[in-house]
């Protein structure tokens, strides 16, 4: 039985790795590329632009970048804490660089000699890999109701870069004392993690400035939003497009956290001229009405509103109220992501970014500013 040949653009891609690991990114040619993988140049410019386009797309191949979002949306259904998170995301990341230590040593040894663009695209891949980093490490948090002393974004960041620092101090020296092994490393990282960004909910009474804000009844304080920023919200993600306009809209006007929001389907919602009702299966079942008048404005009637309209304008099949580009249920990874997008741009105060819990915790003040009782908010809100 004939075996299938690799495809051109996999060609490519393992000759490219073989010839940047044994002669360095910059001594070679896309013209010894083509000739090693057996295509002629004009594909390896038609598939991936030019070298620097292939350079991504080698790192991407090794599992560095690729995929990344989706295998952390795995993994979050198999982690059940914060420190078996951090070192499970730590562990996976250090494998995957270990596959291409040749490449690695190369791309940090040759770094100053490539151009702009190569530098530029590089950037992107590791801003992508932050992002979702972030993501998966926001919903962890939210899962074991932590309280960071710094965003998750900053917090991937940080990990990242120490990760990437170990991976080259690895492979570019020997007989260093700096850790016994990958273990001892791993081990520390997570503990620098925990207890110098994280502050775990049994140690927020000792660290108050790390702490969530501190009512005088010794209650947490309801970090709402005030009506300027939400307005500014709503239109950010309805110029993002109609989905993330529908988010918005179901955050703020039906209060409910990022775990019901996923798990909403089409016949869930009950909408005649009369109402508009979402029926919440997660946690404690309940019929939650959804409110058009958002902090003094209105956004649509029960029948035609943000929500209404997103799943109106859909041509897919799926059960699911939101979908991802592919057509697939979202996840709470990212749905957060879908936040932090549509609200990027606005800030509480000086580098203080919006949490999407602030939605939730905004629609109960305006609930109680209505004049609702709080035995009944708090059937409403679960």
């Amino acid at each position: 039985m004939s075996r299938t040949r690799p495809s051109s653009r996999a060609r490519l891609i393992n000759a490219a790795l073989e010839l940047f690991t044994s002669q360095g990114v910059t001594e070679t040619t896309t013209r010894q590329i083509a000739e090693l993988a057996q295509v002629n140049e004009v594909t390896l410019f038609r598939q991936f632009g030019n070298k620097q386009g292939l350079l991504l797309a080698v790192i991407e191949d090794s599992a560095v970048f690729t995929h990344l979002g989706k295998s952390l949306t795995e993994q979050l259904k198999q982690t059940k804490n914060l420190t078996e998170a951090l070192k499970q995301y730590a562990n996976d990341r250090i494998q995957a660089l270990e596959n291409i230590p040749g490449l690695l040593r190369s791309v940090v040894g040759e770094a100053g000699r490539y151009t702009i663009e190569n530098r530029r695209a590089l950037g992107r891949g590791v801003t992508i890999a932050n992002r979702d980093v972030a993501q998966y490490l926001a919903t962890v948090i939210e899962r074991e109701q932590l309280h960071p002393c710094l965003p998750p974004e900053k917090l991937a960041s940080l990990l990242n870069g120490m990760l990437f620092g170990y991976l080259v101090i690895e492979v570019t020296s020997e007989c260093h004392q700096l850790w016994d092994d990958r273990e001892d490393f791993l081990n520390s990282l997570v503990k620098l993690c925990l207890h110098g960004a994280v502050v775990q909910e049994e140690l927020t009474n000792e660290t108050p400035k790390a702490q969530k804000a501190i009512s005088h009844s010794g209650e947490p304080e309801v970090a709402d939003l005030p009506a300027f920023v939400v307005h500014s919200v709503m239109q950010q993600a309805k110029q993002k497009s109609l989905r993330d306009y529908a988010i918005a809209y179901v955050l703020f006007a039906a209060g409910l956290s990022t775990q019901e929001i996923v798990a909403l389907e089409r016949s869930h919602q009950i909408s005649n001229s009369q109402q508009h009702l979402l029926q919440i299966t997660q946690g404690a079942v309940r019929q939650v009405p959804v409110n058009q008048w958002i902090m003094g404005k209105r956004y649509g009637s029960y029948t035609r509103n943000p929500l209404s309209q997103w799943l109106k304008n859909r041509k897919d099949h799926q059960s699911a109220v939101f979908i991802n580009d592919a057509e697939q249920p979202m996840s709470e990874v990212e749905l957060r992501g879908a936040w932090q997008e549509f609200t990027s741009e606005l800030l509480i105060s000086e580098e203080q970014p919006l949490f999407i819990e602030q939605a939730r915790q905004t629609w109960c003040v305006e609930m109680l500013m209505k004049g609702i009782e709080l035995e009944d908010l708090s059937i409403l809100s679960g």
